[in-house]
Order: C-alpha cells, then structure tokens, then sequence
C-alpha cells in the first residue's frame, strides 16, 4: 500500500508540467510558462506610443526571394480599420487569434454599428487564451500580441498581452527575442509628452539595431507599420522597403556623426593629457622647492635662537 502510494506521488510529481490544470507544490504552471519561453526564441517585436500616432516594428526571420509579400504577412495583422497587432511565437497559432480577433470585431461592428473599443477587443481575445489555461485537453497558445489602435474614448493605445490571457496597456514595450534589453533602451530614451512618430520611428530603427542578432541591420529582415489619424480616418500603413531603407540610412549617418564626436573628444582628451601632467608637475615641483626653502629658513632660525641662547648662557657664566 505504502509503495503504490509513493509511486503514485512520484508519477503525478511528473505530470506537473505535461498538464495545465494542475499547479506544482510551488503554485506555477508549468506549461504556461513553456509558452511564454517560446515566445523568447521569437523574433523582437517592439510598440512605441507617440502624441501623433502609434507604431509596431517586427522582426522578419522568415525572407525568401520567392515568397509572395501581397498573401503573406509574417509579423503585423490588420485587425479592422482602426487597429492592427504583431506576433511574436508560433505563427499557426498567431493565425488562429487574429481570424478570432477579426471575427469579434466585425459581430461587434454588426450589432452596434460601430468600431469595437481597443481594450474591450483586447479583453475579449484574453478571455479566450485564459481558458486555454484553465480546461484540461488543451494547450496554451504559444504567442504572444501586441495591439496598436485608436477609439473615440481614449485616442491611441497600445497593447500587450501574453499566453496566460494577462494584458495591460504600455506607452512602449517588446517582446521577443533580446526583449529585456529593449525595453530597458526604451526606458532611456522614451520622452514622454514630446514623442513624435517621426522620434518614434527613429527610436524604433535604433532598438532594433542594437538588439537583433545581425551584423547589420537591412529592410528585407524589418516590417514597421503605423496608425495615424487623417481627415478624421484612421490610417494603417506598412512601411515599403525603400522607406524602411531610408529611416536605416539616417540612422547610420546619425550613428556615425555620433561616433565622429566621441573620437574628437578622446582626442582632444589625449592631447590635453601631457599639458595637464606637465602643469601638475611643475607646480608639485615649485610646491616642493618653497617647502624646501621654507624648511631652510626656520632651520636658520632655530640655529640664530640657539646661538643666542648659548650667548646668554656665556654671559650669564661670566658675570655669574
């Protein structure tokens, strides 16, 4: 009885992480957070929030010379006219979520005439990924989302969610691959209240030339695209390749210019270092020539008292 009990215990030790109804004696999923790894191995995928719009810039590992772009998008999915999402992990599963975040938006359009709110669409996918999370016989969805939109409530937003169905709204973010180290590069030149989508993209081009794993950064391996407001329209545009290539030049040349300074000023330093050591050595050389005179002259003194102390002491034998 004992040794079947223990060997029950040892085989439900092991189906901890082979099944996501079931906590570990720690309290975690451990396929939830399987999910979240996959989502690390994918390509950076990055939201920045600016006063005049909202973009997403993705990472392209999938380019082929034969690949047709007009059928297939990789990374950034329109959603409806006023919002679009990227996604970074397991792309058949990213395909299931947005023909899910389509359809919620267009019932929502047909029963209300009107555009479905960003959050409430948000909230509405999260539901569903959160039940995969929660029913036995299902896996989490390996992908993870983030949102652009505008709505009459709260103008432009910007989203991210994750496979445990948690979202919350971010003024920049990334996720994907090297996205710890993108979002601290966000956190340092994020300005909020000056943040235009001209700084936006700027700022987004230099992200992802510091943290994709290529020598150089090309506009085959970049997929940006915006959403403004035009004419009281919403607007989504992706980026072609020659605009993608032009935003990549400027930042070269601003990289270079950048460079260029920080070399003058070494320079400069270095030239500057063998004047300063002189100068401080020859007042450390005249600082120890006073000391030695000054040292002299109260040597001298104390020879001058100590002839007149003598002087005294003769006298006073003398006429003692």
């Amino acid at each position: 009885m004992y040794t079947g009990l223990t060997w029950s215990c040892r085989k439900m030790s092991r189906r901890y992480d082979s099944r996501t109804t079931i906590f570990s004696p720690e309290g975690r999923l451990y396929q939830v957070e399987y999910a979240m790894e996959a989502i690390g191995h994918a390509g950076t995928c990055l939201g920045i929030l600016a006063n005049d719009g909202v973009l997403l810039a993705a990472e392209r590992r999938n380019i082929h010379k034969l690949l047709d772009e007009v059928f297939f998008s990789e990374k950034i999915y329109k959603l409806n006219e006023d919002m679009a999402c990227s996604v970074a992990g397991i792309t058949s599963d990213a395909n299931v979520l947005t023909n899910e975040l389509r359809l919620i938006a267009q019932r929502y359009l047909l029963q209300y005439q009107e555009p479905i709110p960003c959050e409430q669409l948000v909230t509405a996918l999260c539901d569903i990924k959160q039940a995969y999370t929660q029913f036995g016989g299902k896996r989490p969805f390996g992908v993870s989302l983030l949102y652009m939109g505008w709505d009459k409530h709260y103008g432009f937003q910007l989203y991210q969610s994750d496979p445990s169905g948690n979202y919350g709204g971010w003024k920049a973010t990334c996720i994907g691959n090297n996205s710890a180290a993108a979002v601290s590069m966000l956190k340092q030149d994020y300005k909020e209240g000056e943040m235009t989508l001209s700084s936006a993209l700027a700022l987004a081009v230099k992200v992802l030339n510091k943290t994709m794993d290529v020598s150089k950064l090309s506009a085959e391996k970049v997929e940006i695209a915006t959403l403004t407001r035009e004419e009281g329209k919403t607007r989504i545009k992706v980026l072609k390749q020659k605009e993608v290539e032009e935003l990549i030049k400027r930042h070269e040349a601003e990289e270079a210019k950048a460079e260029k300074t920080r070399k003058t000023r070494s320079r400069r330093r270095r030239t500057n270092e063998p004047i300063t050591t002189s100068l401080l050595i020859s007042v450390a050389t005249l600082y120890h020539l006073v000391a030695l005179v000054l040292s002299d002259n109260d040597l001298k003194g104390v020879d001058k008292r100590e002839q007149g102390l003598s002087n005294v002491h003769v006298q006073a034998d003398i006429y003692g």
